[in-house]
């Protein structure tokens, strides 16, 4: 009988030890469950803050045009540097980009990140020499994220050029890859500060650590060659799959 109950006592004892770790590892799930959701929450607050001064400084940027000796555009410039570190700051705390992938006339993705970087620019402009094949291929893509990535890369070219200065546009196909090429004539910076593995130096990863996302999200890549003093070409590279050629037509025997 003394080992019966012991037995009981035991199995017992077992029963709520395991109930208390359930109810342990679910408080715990439900902790991190909470903790994601108000992350997330903070990382749109961040991004949508770095949008807005995205905006702010491209506006002053615009405004130096009519006050050239006024320091303006070295401010909207600082502005501007300010927005990259904190997209970048909202990048590392971002999670897995999730796309929603479908058929897109390049041309049009590319006028809507043209027309945000303009609008926001002017009066001030910039000559965009956009090559006419971009207006003439379909790519498997996110919408909103190739135009985000388009929209920072553009907005790191103006930053480093003046008004009337030209930014070029063109496609690279390659075997396994295409590429949309932005290039510049501006300031430029060295290579290796390009990289983003920095952190701590005002617009050091320029922004473009979201691009960068952006792109590895869609199994692509985003490189800038730059030369201090000369200007910068950034590559917005994706797998070749996603560049969908039009079927041949067959011809009537």
């Amino acid at each position: 009988m003394l080992l019966l109950a012991l037995t009981n006592a035991c199995t017992a004892a077992g029963l709520i030890f395991c109930l208390l770790a359930c109810s342990r590892r679910r408080r715990a799930e439900r902790r991190a469950a909470g903790l994601a959701v108000e992350l997330a929450a903070r990382n749109r607050q961040l991004d949508l803050f770095a949008s807005e001064l995205q905006s702010l400084g491209l506006t002053m940027m615009g405004q130096a045009a009519a006050m050239p000796a006024s320091g303006v555009e070295g401010h909207g410039r600082a502005v501007l540097c300010l927005a990259a570190d904190v997209h970048d700051a909202a990048a590392l705390a971002a999670g897995p980009r999730v796309l929603k992938e479908e058929a897109l006339q390049l041309g049009s993705v590319l006028q809507e990140a043209l027309e945000q970087v303009t609008l926001a620019l002017s009066p001030s402009r910039r000559h965009w020499c956009v090559a006419p094949e971009l207006h003439m291929v379909t790519i498997l893509a996110d919408r909103r994220a190739l135009r985000g990535a388009l929209a920072q890369v553009l907005t790191r070219a103006v930053r480093h050029t003046r008004n009337g200065d030209p930014i070029e546009l063109r496609l690279v196909r390659a075997d396994e890859t295409v590429a949309i090429v932005v290039e510049d004539e501006g300031a430029g910076l060295a290579a290796e500060d390009l990289t983003g593995a920095s952190t701590g130096t005002r617009g050091l990863g320029l922004g473009l650590m979201v691009a960068r996302q952006l792109l590895h999200a869609h199994d692509g890549e985003l490189t800038v060659e730059a030369v201090k003093g000369i200007g910068a070409r950034t590559w917005l590279t994706l797998p070749r799959r996603r560049l969908l050629e039009a079927a041949p037509t067959s011809s009537a025997a």
